[in-house]
């Protein structure tokens, strides 16, 4: 099984030390992946940028503009209060787009059975006219779009288990069928969208579905989301493509959130995805990094990943498994009322 692996070392230059996405998140991954053998056996593809036009087939004329004026200055502007940009940031964040939509090409022309791409600045919660949330350019979306521009794909899955509501995802395709997008999530919690009863708008209505729960849910709570909820949703879509944003910041040694994820967890979400990516669309699947705040689980969780989508078995997880985790049984009223609001 042959893996793409799309990265760059310009995903440094966005960096602001002490802050929480900083250039260090991505340089443990790459160490991780060299330390276990795994980069060796990944089909590294150089990514290109996103043009103008890709970026612009999911983002507002002012959301482009505001980062060409920025990259005209000498100095770092905060969009926000939680995401910086500077001089340089356009140009890496156009890469790791582009490194999005060189996994897609990859996948969809059949050059590689599957692809990660290991890319910052992060992207899910970019809207279509706003930066924020440490996000600059919509990665996902925008190689979401550019799969049905350029290949022609009619239907395809964004499915996001970042610890945050993916807000710029849902933003973007919210009246849009042809891109489902499905997320699970803490709440409460940032950005603060993602109820149950966000199910989409005008022709898009149901082609979002989300599922919200409270901190300390663990390993068997997403277990089940994933069998009763989010796969007969995905087996009735049969999306043409599947993308995934992957946060490892709902593991529950992670900084910024309280979920109770372990990498054991998380290996077992990335491989049902794999393995109904094989069901539904012949296997074409992306991984695209998002959140992940522990430098070591962050690390581990994308050799993981690497691994899975290889085909080999084992995983590297020094943490083991989380204790207190919340009942499972506490999300049973929301899977009974999602299966019911999306007639699952």
């Amino acid at each position: 099984m042959t893996t793409a692996y799309l990265t760059h070392r310009q995903f440094t230059a966005h960096d602001l030390p002490r802050h929480p996405e900083h250039a260090g998140r991505i340089q443990a991954i790459w160490r991780q992946l060299e330390a276990q053998g795994l980069t060796t056996q990944l089909l590294p593809i150089t990514p290109a940028p996103a043009s103008n036009a890709q970026i612009r087939a999911v983002h507002s004329a002012a959301h482009l503009s505001r980062l060409v004026d920025i990259a005209m200055q000498e100095r770092r502007v905060f969009i926000d209060q939680d995401t910086y940009a500077l001089p340089v940031s356009l140009e890496t964040a156009r890469l790791a787009a582009g490194a999005v939509i060189g996994a897609v090409d990859a996948v969809i022309s059949g050059r590689t059975q599957n692809a990660l791409a290991v890319v910052r600045p992060p992207g899910h919660h970019a809207t279509a006219g706003r930066q924020m949330g440490f996000c600059l350019l919509n990665n996902i979306a925008i190689a979401a779009r550019q799969a049905q521009t350029k290949h022609g794909l009619r239907k395809v899955l964004v499915f996001d288990y970042d610890v945050h509501h993916g807000n710029g995802t849902q933003d973007i395709f919210y009246s849009d069928p042809s891109v489902l997008f499905i997320s699970i999530h803490q709440s409460p919690f940032y950005p603060g969208s993602g109820a149950l009863k966000e199910t989409g708008a005008g022709p898009g209505r149901g082609a979002t579905l989300n599922l919200p729960i409270t901190g300390g849910h663990g390993d068997e709570a997403y277990r089940r989301l994933f069998e009763e909820v989010v796969t007969p949703c995905i087996e009735r879509f049969a999306p043409d493509l599947m993308l995934v944003s992957a946060g490892f910041d709902a593991h529950f040694i992670d900084p910024l959130a309280s979920m109770r994820l372990s990498l054991a967890g998380y290996d077992w979400l990335a491989r049902a995805c794999i393995a109904l990516a094989e069901k539904v669309c012949d296997g074409k699947i992306v991984f695209v990094m998002e959140g992940g705040y522990d430098l070591d689980a962050l690390a581990q969780g994308w050799c993981n990943i690497a691994r899975a989508l290889l085909g080999m078995d084992g995983i590297s997880d020094p943490y083991g498994p989380a204790q207190d985790q919340a009942p499972a049984h506490q999300v049973g009223s929301l899977i009974t009322e999602a299966r019911s609001i999306h007639r699952l």
